[in-house]
């Protein structure tokens, strides 16, 4: 497996990516919550502007198929959830064929290492109550609860920040 920067040559393989993967979440979701994240996840425009407005980290398998995949926003573009001071990590995914190899945890350390090197001071990201396994991953490695944010898809949403 590589880590890599992710382009615009990968534009279909992270939405294929993102599609499949996320339907792990359907079942933790009402149906028109589901049909909400869904649009989104299936909606092209979502990848184009983080592979534009990012720096972005794919994994790779041994015959160049994507299997994870990570964001990292740069401090400056503030929004709703994250304040001008914080650089922010977007949609941590790793393939369900490829869980459990610590795939997910190696991409969160590349925004972090990155953001590192660029002098950003604080690091955040925000995650839900159904997903446990990246929380876990997030809060091994420093990454603490600063608030809950409004409920996103009907769910339970908390901001973590780390400094770096």
């Amino acid at each position: 497996m590589k880590i890599r920067n992710g382009n615009i040559h990968d534009l279909n393989s992270l939405k294929q990516l993102g599609e499949n993967t996320w339907k792990q979440f359907e079942k933790d979701l009402s149906n028109e919550n589901w049909d909400i994240l869904s649009s989104n996840l299936s909606n092209e425009n979502l990848y184009k502007d983080l592979l534009q407005n990012s720096t972005s980290f794919v994994c790779e398998n041994g015959t160049g198929d994507l299997i994870g995949m990570s964001f990292l926003v740069a401090s400056g573009n503030p929004t709703e959830i994250y304040n001008e001071k914080q650089c922010y990590i977007r949609f941590v995914t790793v393939s369900e064929k490829y869980k459990g190899l610590n795939i997910g945890q190696k991409l969160t350390e590349e925004c972090i290492e990155f953001a590192r090197k660029n002098g950003e001071k604080k690091i955040a990201l925000h995650t839900s109550e159904f997903m446990d396994k990246a929380r876990y991953i997030y809060e091994k490695l420093g990454f603490k609860i600063i608030k809950e944010i409004e409920p996103r898809y009907g769910k339970k949403y908390w901001l973590y920040e780390m400094s770096l």
